[in-house]
């Protein structure tokens, strides 16, 4: 596939200079304003389809942690039904190629009609229960990795990372190495650490959250199912409904905690369509006129803070992604697959089309052109 670099006296097809450096994390001219508003297509003029939403299991490091039992810590597992257990065992042996080799994964790219994925690791794969040492070699194993896909086919793929967030010293210094010398775009997080709050003091994560602003990067963040799962083991609520619940407190907390007021600028993106904060969001805003103790540390409306955020496709209803962006605005949303699980959108493009009402400039800026912009593909 064959890109090219539509910017004002930057009309080179294919292999230009600006791709090049964006495998290597980019040059000074390339991220210069100047370069601000490229646009890269293929070579058939339609601009490019990014998936945002996608994730790759490192068998490596899965391997070295398999004798501490990871299971044990995972919501997903510990909060599930023998049944559950049971298809989602059946779903990593069914779907093990897809998960980690990447010729699979280009011919369903290609049938679902995605140029690029930003690929982030398997959710589970943040691995916040270990020591933090242990933690930051993992770690560093899951996004070298990542990278070294991304060099075999810079084309298709980029790549967001892993820190360990249980120690926000290797997390900023692992931060610092996966952008500055892997070339990765961001990272991936989960909206906790090991059940404690992304704001909890004992984290001190403004921190983290000030060097991602700094550096300008994507924070994905994923969840793994809810902590407090003891309601939701049948019938896989816990991924059903603890999934978009996770996300939910954790961005709640963010933006009541103060964390995106004090780091404005942050380009945080929350799969599943924001959880339940994106349809539900003005009970929160009520109880912060309504309460006190709703407004001890933000001095706006949350809704002001939630709109700061981003948010993927995976809606499954046409009418319900129609809302999203009503509300929030077509530069706010990017198209998501959650590829390979079984709870992903296999047709991305075909919902986004079934859109009612939707112009095709804003088509094309949920399919391709936001994630182009955040995550500075093509520079």
């Amino acid at each position: 596939m064959m890109f090219t670099c539509v910017t004002p006296g930057c009309n080179q097809p294919g292999q230009h200079p600006a791709m090049a450096a964006a495998r290597k994390g980019g040059s000074k001219a390339a991220r210069s304003k100047g370069h601000a508003k490229t646009v890269v297509r293929d070579r058939k003029g339609r601009s490019l389809r990014v998936d945002i939403h996608c994730h790759y299991l490192n068998r490596d490091a899965a391997a070295k942690l398999a004798h501490l039992n990871p299971s044990q810590y995972e919501p997903s597992v510990k909060f599930a039904s023998q049944l559950t257990r049971e298809v989602n065992v059946k779903q990593m042996q069914d779907r093990a190629a897809m998960l980690s080799t990447i010729e699979v994964r280009l011919k369903d790219m290609d049938r679902m009609g995605i140029d690029i994925q930003a690929v982030s690791p398997a959710p589970q794969q943040t691995y916040y229960w270990t020591e933090p040492g242990l933690g930051a070699e993992v770690s560093r194993m899951v996004n070298e990795r990542l990278a070294e896909i991304v060099a075999k086919w810079p084309e298709r793929f980029v790549g967001l990372g892993t820190v360990p967030l249980q120690n926000v010293e290797l997390a900023v210094i692992e931060l610092e190495r996966c952008v500055k010398q892997l070339g990765l775009r961001g990272v991936e997080i989960n909206p906790n650490v090991a059940g404690k709050e992304l704001t909890d003091p004992s984290l001190n994560l403004d921190r983290f959250f000030a060097k991602a602003r700094e550096l300008d990067i994507v924070i994905f963040m994923h969840p793994i199912g809810f902590t407090q799962g003891d309601r939701l083991m049948d019938h896989y609520l816990n991924n059903v409904i603890g999934n978009p619940l996770d996300t939910t407190v954790g961005a709640s907390h963010l933006i009541f905690g103060g964390m995106i007021e004090r780091h404005p600028g942050l380009k945080i993106v929350l799969p599943h369509a924001g959880g339940f904060l994106g349809h539900y969001w003005a009970r929160m805003d009520h109880a912060w006129r309504a309460r006190p103790d709703c407004r001890t540390v933000i001095k706006k409306p949350p809704t002001s803070y939630l709109k700061k955020f981003f948010f993927d496709t995976i809606t499954f209803d046409p009418e319900m992604l129609r809302n999203l962006i009503d509300k929030f605005g077509a530069a706010q949303v990017l198209l998501g697959t959650d590829y390979p699980f079984d709870m992903g959108e296999g047709d991305p493009v075909g919902l986004i089309n079934s859109v009612p009402r939707l112009p095709s400039a804003e088509k094309e800026r949920i399919m391709g052109g936001n994630a182009v912009r955040l995550l500075k593909i093509g520079r």
